[in-house]
Parts: structure tokens; sequence; C-alpha cells
């Protein structure tokens, strides 16, 4: 009964296109890597560093990239990122026209993980700062859900910063994903891939934390924006809002153009054998 009950709901619910299924999937996925993420971010501030530090939200932001992989990983592939995406643009592995339902899922899925994080701590936020969301300073808080500079990084640092750590992940998830390379075991890319985030986390954090993702820091930033801190979120840092966003796009072109120019085009085509049949088989199939 139970089995008959849940393949009526199936043949009723079920979504038949595939692009509505890797919609749903992007979405998840990248609502858990932020309700992870900048959830252990928020742990870390709200409890003055009581309960995390930043190795904790290296481990919360690379377990959240491992479990949104493994949620999406077999319905959309798991980009979560609008700059994977657009390499797999690139090197042919997703038609363009998906591209934008991507993006828009990988950014509602951003948004909606921040309001999930903002519910969950509401009333330690709250307590913390009485109120008043502050973006800069002593008691900001909207560093928890998105990213801003350092003191000493300049604009044109802060962009080169996002294309070589995006431009680092891209090259990675490839070999990671690339069958005719070593690969990673079936099964276990996910692990593989969150390694590769906590790597970038504790070789290229010290700049801006590690956005790396225009989903992942313009989704949040959006949030705050409406939910209390203010259009400050946009002009804090010299207008530092668009760096995480177009210097990933330009670091995921140039991951993918790399390694497609250093590995993938040299890889050896396979041997086709000329198979002619004979009599036998010439019957067999008539």
């Amino acid at each position: 009964m139970e089995n008959d009950a849940k393949m009526k709901m199936k043949e009723r619910f079920g979504l038949r296109r595939d692009i509505f299924k890797e919609f749903l999937a992007e979405f998840l996925g990248i609502f858990v890597l932020i309700l992870f993420g900048c959830g252990s971010v928020a742990q870390t501030v709200l409890s003055k560093g009581a309960l995390g530090e930043p190795l904790t939200i290296h481990v919360g932001f690379t377990l959240g990239v491992m479990m949104a992989v493994y949620i999406a990983g077999g319905v959309s592939g798991a980009h979560v990122n609008p700059a994977v995406s657009l390499a797999m643009v690139i090197l042919g592995k997703l038609p363009v026209k998906k591209f934008p339902v991507y993006v828009l899922a990988q950014f509602l899925g951003a948004f909606a993980g921040s309001c999930a994080v903002y519910g969950l701590y509401y009333d330690a936020l709250m307590e913390y700062t009485n109120g008043e969301f502050a973006v800069t300073g002593a008691n900001a808080t909207a560093n928890i859900f998105a990213s801003y500079p350092s003191k000493h990084l300049s604009i044109i640092n802060g962009f080169v910063d996002q294309v070589i750590g995006t431009g680092a992940l891209i090259l990675c998830i490839l070999a990671i994903t690339d069958r005719k390379n070593i690969g990673a075991p079936k099964g276990m890319e996910p692990l593989c891939i969150g390694l590769i985030i906590m790597a970038i986390a504790v070789s290229m954090g010290l700049n801006c934390g590690y956005p790396i993702n225009p989903a992942r820091d313009l989704g949040p930033r959006f949030f705050t924006a409406v939910a209390g801190w203010g259009m400050e979120v946009f002009r804090a840092g010299g207008c530092w809002w668009w760096i995480p966003v177009a210097g990933p796009m330009v670091g995921g072109a140039v991951g993918a153009g790399v390694y497609f120019l250093f590995i993938e085009l040299h890889h050896p085509e396979p041997i086709q054998e000329n198979h002619v049949q004979d009599k036998y088989e010439i019957a067999t199939m008539s």
C-alpha cells in the first residue's frame, strides 16, 4: 500500500521535464551550502568566537559544498555556482539555453538559504546587535552573509583575488570529473570538491574570505539589503559588491580555458577499430 501511494504521488506530482528537476536541484543544493556555510559564520560572530573560529567556518563551507554536490549532483551536476555553469557552457557540457535557468535557481537558493540562517539565529542576532544592524565596524553582522574586503585590499587586487581563486576551483573540479584523467572514484567526487574549498579557504582567504561564487555572495547580499542592513551593503568597501560577482565569472572562463588548453585538448582519442560483419552476423541480424 505504501509503495502504491508513492507511485500515485509520483505520477501526479513528479516533474517530467529535466530542466525543472535541474532547477530544483540547483536551488536546494545552494540552499544547503548557504545554510551550513553562512550558519558557521553566524555561530562564530554571534558567539564572539566562543563557539567558532576561522577553521570552523572553513569546515562549514567545505561540508556545505560537499553536501550540496551529494544532493544535486545526480540531477543537475551540482554546479551551485554561476561560474561553474559558465565554465560548463564554454566547454560544451551545458547547453546555453539552460544557463539562465541554473543561474536563477542558484541566486534564489542562496537568498532562501540566507533567510533560513537569519531565522535560525534571529534571537541571537537581536541580542548581539540590540536591533541595530551594522555593515562595518566592530559590531558588523552583514559579513555573516556576504563578503567584504580587508582594509589592505584594493579593488584591482580584489578582482585578481577572485579570478585566481575561482580559476583554481574550476581547474580542480574539471580534473576531478574528467574520466580521461585520473578523476575521482565514483561517489567520492563531492568529498574531493569539498576539499578544494578547504584548500582555497586555508590558502586564499586573507583578502576577502573566499566568495568565488556570484550567487553565494550576491543572493545573501540582496537579503541583507531588504532585511535591515540597507543599501550600505552595496556601498561598503568602495562598492565592493560587484567584485565577487564579476571576478568569479572571469575566473570561471579562465579556469575552463586553461584546463582545456593544457589538459583536455591533448587527451588521446579512443581507437576505433573497423569492424567488417561476416555472413553469420548478417544472417542473425536479418
